[in-house]
């Protein structure tokens, strides 16, 4: 058994082990760790050991332990399926985006060097000044957990891994018990039958088109009083089932599984759960440096048969596209300067290729300085960008709490991980939110002066065109 005396992980051995063997390894290591409480101090206790390949999407529809999450990057390769909490970091009260960033990174600070390298995975509301609604009940201003059980591939290696968070000696039995039920409770089984989705039963737009061409001429009022550049108008689709089912569903029979796009999935309790097939990265960071990007301006590919060639022939030659995409490249830039020692940020325009879609979008890495190096100060400048809420920034959140009628909730805000060390966020666009026998999906369109609304509601439904696709496949 090998442990790291500083972060209290434990690799109880170094083999490969079939799952149930792993299991079996892992409460054995328990035990062991945790046969002198006296001897135990607080902190976190990571168990982990390596496993053959598995699907960690397939493992966790087998499991029926709340919460479930599930991330996986963009490049696919670093993906964790969790279940259960072993720690949780939450807050549910009004207030700026800024003081929910700040409690999150100082509450994670204060843990201590055991919790280094654990990664909390979770999200927040897109603008926490915002009236919620009980659509959005179950996700606070932020929630972000660490899963209690957890199944890992990153750089294609396999992990099993169990998190003991010890507060004081007294909770050394209860945390032992509640992670050992866990582990008994596991569905170590080979993958079941697939289900499918219900018979939809009813699709409702909100706003209807008739409001969205008015919310969209409304804004295009504000270019040409110059008091407002560019702002992202959201639409909610509802859509209505026969019955109830696992939010899990639309994970498995996602249709384009090569699509370079994030998948985030947070269900606090059974069947309600907020999901997001995203291509936009908010930023990564490692240490002090982070990889953030601009990504707006869109090329509806139906019409050009798929082509990829087409698709980035019409965006690079777009002045409407690559106006809006300038907006975000700037701000971003703009935004960066006053905290980072050097900022490299591409010159080239690229052209990320969906399935339906094509997308502008610029790199760009920047080390920060060293007393501007935390995750609170980095969301803060970035949320919300340009592409999804507008120029400038506090006048166009505003603006869309006035014209869209409906509460964001988490819909286009950060998603994503966060350890002391490294982070990652996408922006949960391109997203749903499941409750038990409907599913409210979210999309939205970037105006600028020149916006058709008419084109742009064939944007929005385009853009969830992929998660209305699961629903005709499954039909």
């Amino acid at each position: 058994m090998l442990m790291s005396e500083q972060q209290n992980i434990i690799i109880p051995d170094q083999e490969t082990l079939p799952i149930d063997k792993a299991v079996a390894t892992l409460r054995k290591a328990i035990y062991t760790c945790t046969e002198s409480i006296e001897g135990l101090s607080a902190g976190l206790y990571t168990f982990s050991q390596p496993i053959p390949g598995a699907d960690p999407l397939r493992w966790l529809v087998r499991q029926n332990l709340f919460p479930r999450v599930f991330w996986m990057n963009r490049e696919k390769n670093f993906t964790l399926a969790g279940i259960g909490s072993a720690d949780r970091i939450e807050l549910d009260a009004p207030g700026s985006n800024r003081d929910s960033f700040e409690r999150l990174v100082s509450t994670l600070a204060a843990k201590g060097p055991s919790v280094r390298s654990a990664r909390y995975l979770g999200g927040f509301r897109f603008n926490n000044r915002e009236k919620q609604d009980e659509t959005w009940d179950g996700f606070p201003s932020f929630c972000f957990v660490l899963p209690l059980v957890q199944l890992t591939v990153e750089d294609n290696a396999f992990q099993l891994t169990c998190h003991l968070r010890i507060e004081n000696k007294e909770s050394v039995s209860e945390k032992r018990s509640q992670l050992l039920d866990a582990l008994d409770l596991l569905d170590t089984g080979e993958n079941s039958a697939e289900e499918q989705l219900p018979e939809m039963t009813g699709v409702t737009c909100i706003p209807d088109r008739e409001l969205w061409t008015d919310c969209c001429r409304q804004a295009l009022a504000l270019f040409e009083s110059g008091t407002m550049d560019k702002i992202m108008l959201a639409r909610r689709t509802l859509l209505e089932f026969s019955s109830g089912f696992s939010p899990l569903l639309y994970l498995l029979h996602y249709p384009y599984p090569k699509n370079p796009t994030y998948r985030f999935y947070f269900e606090p309790e059974k069947n309600r759960a907020f999901i997001s097939f995203t291509p936009e990265r908010l930023y990564r960071r490692d240490g002090q440096v982070i990889l953030t990007e601009a990504l707006a301006g869109t090329c509806m590919k139906e019409s050009l048969n798929g082509s990829d060639l087409r698709a980035s022939e019409m965006l690079l030659n777009s002045e409407k596209d690559i106006r809006e995409h300038g907006f975000v490249k700037d701000t971003i830039y703009r935004e960066l300067q006053p905290i980072s020692s050097s900022i490299e940020m591409e010159e080239k325009l690229r052209v990320l290729q969906l399935n339906r879609l094509a997308h502008l979008y610029t790199r760009c890495t920047a080390t920060l300085k060293p007393e501007y190096c935390s995750d609170s100060m980095v969301l803060s400048l970035l949320h919300p960008t340009p592409a999804v809420g507008g120029v400038p920034r506090e006048e166009a959140m505003q603006h869309i709490m006035n014209l869209e009628p409906f509460c964001r909730g988490w819909y286009a805000a950060p998603a994503g991980w966060i350890s002391r060390d490294s982070a990652e966020f996408c922006v949960g666009i391109r997203s749903a939110l499941v409750n038990a026998g409907n599913t409210n999906l979210y999309s939205g369109a970037g105006l600028v002066k020149g916006s058709n609304p008419d084109l742009e509601w064939e944007e929005v439904e385009q853009k969830i065109g992929d998660i209305m696709a699961i629903t005709s496949h499954s039909a």
